[in-house]
């Protein structure tokens, strides 16, 4: 799998706000300190906290989310310990499974988690069990931490039951991975926007242009029709990332081209910077 780009290049059009936020990254390792688990379906190159941070500096960002990935399993460690880095300015989305005691929550609770993930993509092996899906659910929910959703477009509405019965906000990844070659009127975007319209514990990321391009490479102008739209939706619930370093992808993205195609998403300056700090903040409570 290859890593992302050496260096971005700086935004050219995007300006960040003070305490701007990447609500969607990730952290790999390095794999000597923070093994991947023995049964992942990929090996990322290791992506750590200090790479991460001159990505951060390039960028002009001063805030993220780290969501924990399928390639580090449960064990949260190398997430945990990039959030303590960041002294306040991280925070973090966990993977957690029925072994995690009440202690162990308290502990991700402390150290500014507040959230946990569930896959459902296929090629990161399907659906979890659904009975331990919603034992976690309300656990968590106890909390106040929100659930975030990664699916397949094509599964959107097959889990509407799920996301109804959820106890708490949750968040859909990347857009529901709808294929923008699909065009707008497509089921899976339309009912997600209708979710977001309708339902105020729905949020939604407008991130992973590059994996919803028909064509795989910048400017990704096949996508901003999918942005705008939920932006114009609810844009009090949407965040964005950078999904940085980008897992499973064969053609890597430019980070600083990524940011500023959050213009063409979010013409309007005020709701850039609402998308960047002021939702971010009301997740996530940023110290």
């Amino acid at each position: 799998m290859p890593g992302p780009i050496p260096q971005a290049t700086a935004p050219t059009i995007v300006n960040p706000p003070a305490l701007a936020c990447d609500a969607h990254c990730h952290i790999f390792g390095p794999a000597d300190r923070f093994p991947f688990s023995p049964t992942r379906t990929y090996t990322p190159p290791d992506s750590g906290i200090d790479r991460f941070e001159l990505l951060q500096n390039r960028l002009g960002l001063e805030r993220a989310v780290f969501v924990q990935a399928s390639c580090h399993g449960v064990d949260n460690s190398a997430m945990v310990d990039a959030i303590q880095r960041g002294g306040g300015r991280y925070a973090g989305v966990a993977m957690i499974d029925g072994s995690f005691t009440d202690a162990d929550l308290a502990h991700l609770h402390d150290s500014q988690v507040r959230g946990i993930r569930f896959n459902f993509v296929a090629h990161l092996g399907g659906a979890p069990d659904l009975d331990e899906f919603w034992e976690l659910t309300h656990r968590v929910a106890a909390l106040g931490w929100h659930i975030v959703l990664h699916l397949d477009a094509k599964d959107f509405t097959k889990y509407s039951g799920v996301l109804d019965a959820i106890p708490t906000s949750y968040i859909i990844d990347h857009m529901a991975r709808v294929p923008a070659s699909d065009g707008l009127e497509q089921e899976p975007f339309e009912r997600l926007l209708e979710r977001l319209a309708t339902d105020d514990r729905c949020w939604v990321k407008i991130s992973g242009a590059e994996r919803l391009t028909d064509g795989r490479t910048a400017p990704y102008d096949d996508v901003v029709p999918f942005g705008r739209a939920l932006v114009d939706c609810a844009p009090q619930r949407v965040l964005w990332g950078t999904d940085w370093p980008h897992p499973n992808l064969a053609v890597m993205p430019d980070e600083g081209e990524l940011l500023d195609l959050l213009t063409a998403f979010a013409p309007d300056e005020a709701t850039r910077n609402r998308i960047l700090v002021d939702n971010p903040q009301v997740l996530y409570g940023f110290d």
